[in-house]
């Protein structure tokens, strides 16, 4: 095992038959050396340092039916809330005030929000916080619109393709969703210059090992410079309800795989893991992540954007208890970055 951890930190990437065995074989002394190399390599592109961003869920109105997700079409326990524009500006001002300097707009795929009014909220806020970045995270849209977006100040695109492999991805989505839509679209916000994220869910249902091969040779391929990967949690109110949540080992051992192979990529540990266990978040980062999204959102409307169950949106991932990560991350050794927190190769 160690021979194959270190020849993934010298050559980015490994065979099929050796990921397999990195991935079924790996024993507590291997996930603590592959953490440790993995956390030394972050070290050595970034420092010490975690960048922060500032996480809008803009509403949780979504057109889509997946089947893992808590605000899916047909969950009618849902109180569905759209933020307007005004609101969406008065979270980015707070953040700015606090000193984020990267906004995340994230939500479902809602179909009153047009192309022309996401083109709209986003050009305000590159006119309001200039030096600010803005990500987006809002689903499978057009050539057009990506453009649209872009030309309106959008700097990147957050978009988890979930798995690369059909069958499992059409255990996952309803049939008028495409796994081939959804690569088309990545390829098109790397096209248009976005700097582009993708990922995975670990322990979705029906998740193989040989699936997640075939993510992480897909990643490897196409190079994204933010990669998502958060474990499944199931939401009560879906057809996944009685479904068990994703490993947490298994999640760090895949945040140190990727960070190996991408050194320069920004890796978030997600709110998903902060989710599932109290440290989730500082041993993401201790496995090679370095980046948290603390939650802008107004406070009254964080538990209607319900993904998943029990989903962390207070203390340490809230905007306003940056003192409390603040804390968190000293603990382990790390200090946050406000500033933009670019992809640089």
């Amino acid at each position: 095992m160690r021979k194959l951890i270190e020849r993934l930190h010298r050559e980015k990437t490994l065979s099929s038959d050796e990921f397999r065995i990195l991935l079924d074989e790996c024993d507590d002394d291997s996930l603590e050396l592959i953490n440790s190399i993995a956390r030394s390599e972050t070290q050595k592109v970034f420092g010490n340092r975690i960048f922060v961003r500032g996480l809008i869920e803009v509403g949780n109105c979504c057109h889509n039916d997946c089947l893992y997700c808590g605000i899916r079409r047909s969950n009618r326990n849902v109180e569905r809330y759209r933020l307007d524009k005004e609101t969406i500006l008065q979270c980015c001002d707070e953040g700015y005030r606090l000193g984020f300097r990267t906004f995340v707009l994230q939500g479902g795929e809602d179909n009153y929000m047009t192309d022309e009014r996401i083109a709209d909220v986003v050009s305000s806020i590159r006119r309001e916080y200039p030096d600010a970045a803005i990500t987006l995270s809002l689903g499978e849209k057009s050539y057009e619109a990506y453009k649209m977006f872009y030309e309106a100040g959008a700097n990147r695109y957050l978009l988890r393709h979930e798995t690369h492999n059909p069958h499992h991805y059409s255990l996952l989505h309803p049939e008028t969703m495409s796994l081939q839509n959804r690569l088309q679209c990545l390829k098109n916000l790397k096209e248009i210059g976005y700097q582009t994220g993708t990922g995975i869910m670990v322990g979705s249902p029906g998740q193989t090992t040989d699936n997640i091969i075939e993510d992480i040779l897909f990643i490897g391929e196409f190079k994204p410079q933010m990669i998502g990967i958060g474990p499944f949690i199931p939401h009560r109110d879906t057809p996944f309800a009685d479904k068990s949540a994703g490993s947490i080992r298994t999640t760090l051992l895949l945040l140190s795989i990727f960070r190996l192979m991408h050194p320069h990529a920004l890796i978030p540990s997600t709110t998903a893991l902060a989710s599932l266990a109290p440290d989730g978040r500082e041993r993401g980062i201790l496995a090679g992540a370095n980046v948290v999204m603390p939650n802008l959102s107004p406070p009254q409307e964080r538990s209607k954007y319900s993904l998943y169950n029990n989903k962390a949106s207070m203390g340490a991932e809230a905007a306003e208890g940056l003192a409390f990560l603040e804390q968190k991350l000293s603990a382990i050794g790390y200090t946050i970055d406000y500033g933009r927190g670019d992809y640089v190769e």
